[in-house]
């Protein structure tokens, strides 16, 4: 499985407007429910309750929000960069501004862990993620994610 087996052209947003970790998951799962049709409160809530067991921030700026869901067949990802970093309780206490978000069918086992590790192995390559940071087409965005998934595999 690789970064563009989840991710589409539409699922990149850059930037995306968003004062706190709430409204970047309210505004990502309005997003994810447009992808996947699953409905925008489910998705939302299944964010915020992994988001309660502990901060989906990794450090070095990058969130990666997940939750399982019912009626959803495959792995599905959302990638976004916000227009300015927000507080996410993320582990070393830095703001995040890049946020990959990852739904996963209810009975995904080891393919959602597999899919984190790969996202976050993307994300974490510093050469990757100040490309990200610095380019603001949506397109060149998934261009260089799907680029650099590749390289990764």
């Amino acid at each position: 499985m690789t970064l563009t087996d989840l991710l589409s052209p539409e699922a990149v947003i850059a930037p995306l407007r968003a004062n706190s970790k709430k409204q970047a998951l309210q505004e990502l799962a309005q997003h994810a429910a447009g992808l996947t049709g699953l409905p925008e409160r489910e998705l939302y809530e299944a964010l915020l309750q992994r988001e309660r067991l502990g901060s989906t921030g990794i450090g070095d700026g990058i969130a990666i929000p997940h939750g399982r869901m019912a009626g959803i067949n495959r792995l599905v990802g959302l990638f976004a960069r916000l227009d300015r970093p927000i507080d996410f309780e993320a582990l070393d206490g830095q703001p995040v501004d890049i946020v990959f978000v990852l739904i996963a069918p209810e009975g995904a086992g080891a393919d959602h862990l597999k899919a984190l590790a790969r996202v976050a192995r993307v994300l974490r390559n510093q050469t990757v993620l100040e490309q990200v940071r610095r380019i603001r087409d949506p397109q060149a965005i998934f261009a260089l994610l799907s680029e650099s998934a590749a390289q990764a595999a």
